[in-house]
């Protein structure tokens, strides 16, 4: 298996290859007002020592995505379809048993906010040492000492002491890098980072995304990061999937997608981010209308209800056919690639700067 680093540049592996394999994933929840279809065939891949951002709206299926690949998901409400093969084994058909030996040890979480996720009960150094015990049989003062270890590798200072105290009496930002001493503290292969830095303030936000970084050099993790912010996004991923009402709507390295967006609904987000350099007085383009339901998603391509493109899209196919998503780099979108470059060359990217 061919292992990648950001630092080695080296070409990504054939399809088959990658550590985390996701195909046609469809994950749908028994409601009381009916089906919700919250992830509607997505497919994708993600290599060793690579990032993977996810990006998108609030419900486009982002959290629901990784919480099954973990199979942190109810099965008397919820029904899995696909195959989600992880270094080769397949998980959607694993039983809870195996997927307890997986969770923390192979593949670990790092949950949006630590002061719910971290038990009130429990002192962090005990929460950290508990899923060091469990996967590798180590004794209660080995799996202390492998805490302490791995609160001093997250910057925490004074980790024995620190070790012993509670959830509470720690900062966001300190417990956050708690949460992420916990997911490391078996060394997985892959991590699944969703939006850790929402709550945090710019500066301890760029503390925790550095520090991300210099663990996934010593560790080698693959790294799924979900955010809706693509400023975070150009900062920590090798590569993008744009998410929207449960479907990937555009994929590609981040360069290919920052410089060069392919889908209208990846134009709108880029557009509605502030800048720096921009003119204050000229207020932000937000994407109009509003996320659909997913009880009752829109026929034909999902965005098409909020995009201002569908009428250089001959005929109906907006509304009567869904587009596909190619492997690779591409965007879901009934435009041709002429028509793409155009628009966004000529309309665009004159807004971004």
């Amino acid at each position: 298996m061919t292992t990648l680093t950001k630092e080695a540049g080296a070409p990504r592996p054939a399809a088959g290859d990658a550590f985390l394999s996701v195909r046609d994933l469809h994950v749908s929840f028994k409601t009381e007002d009916g089906i919700v279809r919250a992830v509607d065939g997505l497919s994708f891949d993600l290599d060793r020592g690579r990032t993977l951002g996810i990006v998108g709206e609030s419900g486009s299926g982002k959290s629901v995505t990784n919480l099954t690949v973990l199979g942190l998901h109810n099965p008397m409400f919820t029904t899995v379809e696909g195959e989600i093969l992880l270094d080769g084994k397949e998980l959607t058909t694993a039983r809870e048993p195996e997927l307890e030996k997986l969770r923390g040890n192979k593949a670990a979480m790092i949950f949006q906010d630590p002061l719910t996720a971290l038990s009130p009960y429990y002192t962090v150094g005990r929460q950290i040492a508990e899923p060091f015990r469990k996967h590798t049989g180590a004794s209660k003062r080995e799996a202390w000492d492998r805490a302490v270890e791995m609160l001093g590798k997250v910057g925490i200072p004074n980790p024995g002491q620190r070790a012993k105290d509670y959830p509470h009496q720690f900062s966001g930002g300190m417990r956050q890098r708690a949460m992420i001493a916990m997911a490391l503290v078996c060394d997985p292969d892959l991590l699944i980072a969703d939006e850790p830095t929402t709550a945090l303030d710019v500066t301890v936000q760029a503390q925790i995304l550095d520090l991300l970084k210099d663990l996934q050099r010593e560790f080698g993790s693959a790294i799924i990061f979900i955010t809706h912010d693509l400023g975070v996004i150009a900062d920590m991923a090798d590569d993008i999937m744009v998410m929207y009402a449960g479907n990937a709507v555009e994929r590609g390295t981040v360069d290919e997608v920052l410089r060069a967006p392919q889908h209208p609904y990846t134009w709108g987000l880029l557009n509605s981010m502030p800048r720096l350099d921009s003119d204050v007085s000229v207020p932000l383009a937000p994407i109009p209308g509003t996320p659909p339901s997913l009880l009752t998603p829109p026929s034909g391509c999902r965005f098409h209800p909020r995009c201002t493109f569908q009428d250089r899209v001959a005929g109906a196919r907006c509304v009567t056919e869904r587009p596909l998503l190619a492997p690779d780099r591409d965007s879901a979108c009934h435009l041709t690639a002429e028509q793409k470059r155009t628009i966004f060359i000529e309309e665009i990217k004159p807004r971004l700067g």
